[in-house]
């Protein structure tokens, strides 16, 4: 009798394991917490690394279908300081092997490419516990109970499946990020739009930045990031959308308005993301039946690149060799030999990079990575 797997998240890794799984003929269930696919707006652009998320891609079949929601035109990227003058300026490549996509459109394919059923929406799980002769019960939100012999935990960044396996927990990098957004407005900023360029502006200096995406509609997305303690978080009421964007505005004074008008008259929920990241070069011994895939396993800041590539690249790996391995004990420790050294490289960059960002040198410190990088 087939054994049953259990994803615990239907992120980008928890769905392309599910996917990778299902075109071998192995069936698995992901449950999530989210009511619906259509939950939470996913938002934001995504370059498709070729060395992971495209291999995970072809890996699961999607590969054509990926190539369609390809966004040409956006990966282009400038950089800028306080006062809007341009320091780096690195058009669009047609042939770019990094192209970008909506992360949403692309979470969409996922889970439009599964069985009918494999996701059970509306689950949130609450406890985890190993049984002594080594399979798994469930327990999520409401009082409903599953049972499975391999659980794989794909649940991000609070997960419930990591402390079967470490005690390791996230920590607050000391920046968090402030979602801001010009949508209808956009026509009524032109210039700022237009400074934009077809892509990425990055405004940065010492501990904080503007970043912003012009997508090919016109509007505008992106966030306000601030190097800031977590008491300053908590003076600010993120529930009032217009005194919250004014006091995250007045961070920025002394800044061009054609930058600071993206925070001061941004049209979107000034939803707050402080980021965490999970300590570098995290492992742990092998705890029979279980595992981690995406940010449950290596959560790192944005700045690399690599969370959702390496999230994909996870799922895809670790179905692999649930598929060509005649045990499953074997598959984990084969998957594990090789996640934990690429997770250790890349949070190892996404934490320098960090600095490279928001530290003093910044923005001179950003143009001299893209010079030096032709991916970052």
């Amino acid at each position: 009798m087939q054994k049953t797997i259990a994803i615990v998240g239907a992120g980008l890794g928890g769905l392309t394991l599910a996917r990778v799984l299902q075109v071998h003929g192995i069936a698995a269930t992901i449950y999530e917490s989210e009511a619906s696919a259509t939950t939470r707006a996913q938002g934001g652009l995504l370059d498709i690394h070729e060395e992971t998320g495209q291999v995970a891609l072809r890996a699961a079949g999607l590969y054509d279908e990926f190539l369609a929601l390809v966004r040409p035109g956006e990966d282009a990227k400038r950089v800028v300081d306080r006062h809007g003058t341009v320091l780096f300026d690195r058009p669009a490549d047609p042939g770019s092997a990094r192209p970008e996509v909506d992360r949403g459109e692309l979470r969409r394919l996922l889970i439009d490419s599964l069985a009918p059923g494999t996701i059970r929406w509306g689950h949130k799980l609450t406890s985890v516990r190993h049984r002594t002769e080594g399979s798994y019960d469930l327990t999520f939100a409401g009082g409903f109970a599953a049972h499975a012999d391999t659980v794989i935990g794909a649940d991000g960044v609070w997960s419930k499946v990591r402390p079967l396996l470490t005690s390791a927990t996230p920590s607050y990098s000391g920046t968090c990020f402030v979602e801001i957004a010009l949508t209808s407005g956009s026509r009524n900023h032109w210039a700022s739009v237009a400074a934009i360029g077809s892509g990425t502006l990055m405004a940065v200096a010492p501990g904080k930045g503007i970043i912003v995406h012009r997508y090919a509609d016109g509007h505008v997305r992106g966030y306000a990031a601030l190097n800031r303690p977590e008491k300053w978080m908590r003076s600010i009421d993120f529930a009032d959308s217009s005194a919250a964007l004014r006091q995250v505005a007045d961070e920025f004074d002394g800044w061009s308005p054609l930058l600071t008008v993206f925070v001061a008259q941004s049209e979107s929920e000034p939803w707050l993301r402080p980021v965490h990241a999970l300590p570098v070069g995290l492992e742990w011994d092998r705890v029979p039946g279980v595992t981690l895939v995406g940010d449950a396993a290596h959560l790192m800041s944005p700045f690399a690149g690599e969370g959702a590539n390496l999230a994909m690249y996870d799922g895809a790996d670790l179905a692999g060799e649930l598929v060509e391995r005649p045990g499953t004990e074997a598959a984990l420790s084969a998957y594990e030999e090789r996640l934990f050294p690429r997770s250790s490289d890349a949070a190892g960059r996404s934490a320098r990079n960090l600095e490279v960002f928001f530290g003093r040198e910044a923005p001179q410190s950003v143009v001299t990575l893209f010079d030096h990088s032709p991916h970052a």
